[in-house]
């Protein structure tokens, strides 16, 4: 037990404390921000980086998910239809990765060009997130309950493909999508069955990874340290912070770390 403690790395929980907070303040998911964090700044392996991430993104989600679902603020149809995709894609992209070997220069350059787009696009929805949701409104407008079923399992397929190869895209992107397909539903229950289909979708795409061999437990253990005391701290003070301040910024930085991975 003193020989693993002594692996902890006092500067990874600094990051995941800095991380945390953000969370907290903006609500972003931590893939958006840890991995591309551990792949530029600490050289982790893309592989290990997005692995250790799922795991993390999951166990920290469980808490949330648990306060929404006591709250009764989760759709579990929602969730269902979600999953319904996710988790085939999500198994399908695992087992790509462990077809074409997750450690090539190939499988890893793909990684750190999803990231990258991944990002990219996270910070166009945040930035211009009330004009996307304007723009597909308009066209789904006119869907009934099989389509809206259909284009949710759809959405499912894609965020599963996008989570198991980047860790990002469950968090801001998700929820974008489900506000236009849900547009009568309290966003208190879309942001809840968002976190509570995030939680098996990561945990399953870690669990994957771990299969794969790429997680690195010191760098997880050493991220949840810093992590959770910094997302209780970031939603205390989350308050304090304007969103008309803040939002610009964190998808400014976003698009400059999505630029430098995809190209």
């Amino acid at each position: 037990m003193l020989d693993f403690l002594h692996t902890i790395n006092p500067l990874y929980s600094l990051s995941g404390l800095a991380v945390g907070a953000l969370v907290g303040f903006t609500g972003v998911g931590g893939g958006s921000l840890m991995t591309p964090l551990l792949v530029l700044v600490f050289g982790i392996h893309p592989a290990t980086a997005v692995g250790t991430d799922l795991l993390y993104a999951g166990l920290t989600k469980i808490g949330g998910s648990a306060v929404h679902s006591f709250n009764r603020a989760i759709d579990w149809r929602i969730v269902g239809r979600l999953a319904a995709g996710s988790v085939p894609a999500a198994a399908v992209t695992l087992l790509l990765l462990n077809y074409f070997g997750k450690d090539t220069k190939s499988v890893s350059t793909v990684i750190t060009s999803v990231l990258g787009f991944a990002l990219i696009l996270t910070a166009f929805v945040l930035l211009f997130r009330k004009w996307v949701l304007r723009r597909l409104a308009e066209a789904l407008d006119r869907c009934d309950e099989r389509q809206i079923t259909l284009l949710t399992a759809a959405l499912g397929a894609a965020l599963g493909f996008l989570v198991s190869l980047s860790s990002v895209g469950a968090g801001a992107i998700g929820v974008t999508a489900l506000l236009t397909l849900y547009p009568k539903m309290p966003t208190v229950r879309i942001v809840g069955s968002d976190i509570a289909h995030a939680v098996p979708l990561t945990l399953l795409a870690g669990a994957g990874h771990w299969w794969l061999g790429s997680i690195d437990w010191s760098l997880l253990v050493s991220l949840l340290i810093g992590s959770l005391p910094g997302i209780a701290i970031g939603s205390a003070l989350a308050s304090k912070v304007p969103d008309r301040v803040l939002r610009p910024v964190l998808a400014g930085t976003l698009a400059l770390i999505g630029g430098k991975l995809a190209f």
